[in-house]
């Protein structure tokens, strides 16, 4: 408990803290991140220039989900720009995280869980690519500056989310562990959770608890999942912003923008060329990882078989604190904040003021 008040309280410093010279979302999550940005960019060049690349009606927000659209899930029929990206970019799913241990204190080119189309390539490629100093060798799946832009907009929300940078990999035993290695990471001695897709939490449980933790006077949730368990990557993507929401006491992406706004945060200064930003924002969601996981633990673990590939894989049940909604709803608050604080300075860096 403990350590769990040290996370809720690294969470609120970051939120209550007077701003300083100079932080994987589903569908709320993301069009938040991109409308902090654009409130923001509000008189500025970087407006100017996006807008010259947006088509009629969309907007910096509308635009942060569409790298999810292009996966052909909820957006709607799949429009003819989206299908020439995914027929160009087979892999374009991969783009959207990496798989870092989450015990380690730093992204590393090549370490194990990194490959060369995660996010923090797939984001460093298009930043090059709005900068106007992409190459060849830079830009292998040659994006556009359109493409550039509608991919910066997500992938910086999803930077943020800390399951799409620090992962978990599990013994056979049971265990959290680091693998050293690629080759070690077998499926066999060592397996790959996805993101912690393959963690499962008990969705009654994490429903109880968090209804119980929302303050009186929060918005309520409308509906309840029939599921009965969840992924952790799930309650991260979605369940942990709907919470963030609520204890916001806010019911839309907008007026959570105002409220991040309002709130006056202090964000840390990026540094260094632009291209280089994507290495610290995984880091700091690595660290962030770190706190997603303090005092959660393993179950039991049992096999699964997909039902598309027909293929059997490893799934364990995970158990957290009672009061888990309190501290993961706080630190998705943060996060979300960072992603449009940190896409709004992108993009200024990128398009400066004249």
């Amino acid at each position: 408990m403990k350590r769990l008040a040290c996370m809720l309280a690294l969470a609120g410093v970051f939120a209550t803290t007077a701003p300083s010279s100079a932080l994987a979302w589903g569908n709320d999550g993301h069009r938040a991140v991109g409308a902090i940005a654009a409130k923001l960019l509000k008189g500025s060049v970087a407006e100017q220039r996006i807008a010259a690349l947006l088509l009629p009606g969309e907007t910096l927000e509308s635009i942060a989900v569409w790298a999810d659209c292009v996966k052909g899930t909820w957006c709607g029929p799949q429009t003819p720009e989206m299908q020439a990206y995914v027929a160009a970019n087979p892999k374009h799913s991969e783009y959207h995280y990496t798989d870092v241990p989450f015990q380690l204190g730093a992204y590393h080119d090549h370490a194990p869980g990194t490959f060369d189309d995660d996010i923090v390539h797939t984001l460093k490629s298009a930043i090059l690519v709005l900068q106007g100093k992409d190459t060849p060798a830079t830009n292998p799946h040659k994006f556009t500056p359109r493409q550039a832009l509608l991919i910066v907009a997500h992938l910086a929300g999803d930077i943020h989310q800390p399951l799409h940078v620090g992962a978990a990999f599990v013994s056979k035993d049971g265990r959290f562990v680091v693998p050293k290695t690629h080759a070690e990471i077998d499926e066999l001695n060592i397996f790959d959770s996805r993101g912690g897709n393959n963690l499962l939490l008990d969705d009654a449980f994490i429903a109880s608890i968090g209804n119980k933790h929302i303050p009186p006077g929060a918005p309520e949730k409308s509906g309840a999942s029939a599921a009965k368990t969840k992924p952790f990557h799930s309650y991260w993507d979605t369940t942990v912003v709907d919470y963030a929401f609520r204890r916001s006491t806010t019911r839309t992406p907008e007026q959570f923008a105002q409220y991040a706004i309002d709130r006056k945060p202090a964000v840390p200064v990026n540094s260094g060329d632009a291209a280089t930003w994507p290495y610290q924002w995984a880091n700091d969601s690595l660290a962030v990882s770190k706190l997603a996981h303090m005092d959660v633990t393993l179950g039991a673990a049992t096999t699964q078989t997909s039902k598309s590939s027909g293929t059997s894989y490893q799934v364990w049940a995970l158990n957290v604190p009672d009061d888990y909604p309190v501290p993961s709803s706080a630190l998705a608050r943060q996060q979300l904040i960072k992603g449009g604080y940190n896409l709004a300075a992108l993009l200024k860096e990128i398009w400066p003021e004249a």
